[in-house]
């Protein structure tokens, strides 16, 4: 048995490593986005026109923006540790606060390239931030009632998928900011505008839930009790999208339908919404991450520590993909013979990317491997550089 001190490493060590993995399958969407010829064409896991490669590169992203959430929240509860209440929840507001500002100002640049800011891009930095923030006023509350909040946003949240059919989404800006999200752009003026990929609800209760699973991970919690509990839990979750999903009536305003074939009428029952996630989009992604934590604990290897080098710098990480993959566009989109006049964008929010530029999905994996393999060195020296330094700052990167 090993010792507590030790056990506790090794936990931390799994959801490293987890979070690790999701951030180099999480490249693997941004790539396509800025590389496949028909990332703006067409929708991948559109029945219509998705070939199973091409939906699979899709859909095994999802478990990435849930997961990176619901980890977020455990890594507070264990930060929480360290900390009272109180400070806690100024570090996790102070750090909310941050993350937005990084998104509106840093992200959206590199995703862009447009230093005017003609368009600021919300993602999950966004949606991370602004939990974090709400997370950091609602922690100092008895930890039942975090799990009662966080479980309330994520079970009853689709109720509102009901008023906005009804008004055909047609639901206004703030409500588009909280949960519906199918606006698209919405301008301040001709020039300015706000692209809100990730509305707010209900990613804080998702955090909320991160956090209060973060009990399961401290010292005193035995490893084959933590185990036990996380393939329960694991499994119930997988079980609960199942039995909704059959039902057809509630959890996901996308009703899945037979289609011309099994394979596709599998692909019609897997595609839940992401934006704003479902119940059993959380169910799907969440599920399996958490047998993922108790299959993953206490393995050791040169390829676990490849991922979980990426796992320790996520936010560092998340920013610098985006501008290399950026970067590399650019240079292709000069060597592929474009010029001054294709700079400007021509149905796609991003400078240097025309409509039609890029490659099969072939060359969107070669790609996605060699980015990563050239972040590797870069993510190890920065994970080396900031657990040897104990600069203020680096609590925020």
């Amino acid at each position: 048995m090993p010792s507590t001190n030790l056990a506790f490493r090794n936990r931390i060590g799994s959801i490293d490593l987890l979070r690790g993995i999701i951030m180099v399958i999480m490249a693997l969407d941004h790539v396509r986005d800025f590389f496949h010829t028909q990332s703006f064409v067409e929708d991948p896991l559109s029945l219509r026109t998705t070939t199973p490669w091409l939906y699979f590169t899709r859909w095994i992203t999802h478990f990435c923006a849930p997961n990176f959430v619901f980890l977020a929240g455990v890594s507070a509860f264990l930060i929480g540790l360290r900390k009272d209440k109180k400070a806690l929840s100024v570090f996790l507001v102070k750090r909310g606060f941050w993350l937005i500002l990084v998104e509106v100002f840093i992200v959206t640049l590199f995703i862009t390239f447009d230093p005017l800011y003609h368009i600021f891009v919300l993602q999950v930095i966004w949606a991370i931030g602004a939990s974090m923030v709400i997370m950091g006023l609602v922690v100092r509350l008895p930890y039942k009632w975090i799990f009662i909040i966080g479980a309330s946003l994520v079970l009853f949240h689709n109720l509102l998928d009901y008023p906005e059919q009804a008004r055909n989404y047609q639901v206004g800006f703030f409500w588009n900011m909280m949960h519906s999200g199918h606006d698209g752009p919405s301008f301040f003026n001709n020039s300015r505008g706000i692209v809100l990929i990730y509305p707010l609800i209900p990613w804080p209760g998702i955090m909320m839930l991160g956090y209060c699973a973060g009990k399961l991970f401290t010292p005193d919690f035995g490893v084959e009790r933590r185990r036990k509990w996380l393939l329960g839990l694991g499994g119930g979750m997988i079980a609960m999208f199942m039995i909704l999903r059959l039902i057809n009536a509630y959890g996901d305003p996308q009703a899945w339908a037979s289609q011309r074939d099994t394979l596709h009428s599998f692909f019609s029952f897997m595609n839940v919404q992401k934006y704003p996630p479902s119940l059993m989009f959380f169910c799907a992604t969440v599920g399996p991450a958490l047998i993922a934590l108790a299959l993953l604990e206490g393995i050791k290897n040169k390829l676990t520590d490849f991922f979980t080098v990426f796992g320790r710098v996520p936010f560092f990480y998340y920013v610098v993909h985006f501008f290399v993959i950026h970067l590399l566009a650019v240079i292709i989109f000069f060597v592929e013979g474009y010029g001054k006049k294709d700079i400007l964008p021509n149905g796609t929010p991003f400078l240097f990317r025309p409509l039609h530029f890029g490659f099969g999905l072939a060359g969107v994996y070669i790609i996605w491997v060699g980015l990563i393999l050239f972040l590797y060195p870069i993510c190890k020296w920065y994970n080396k550089y900031k657990s040897t330094h104990s600069q203020w700052w680096l609590s925020y990167l």
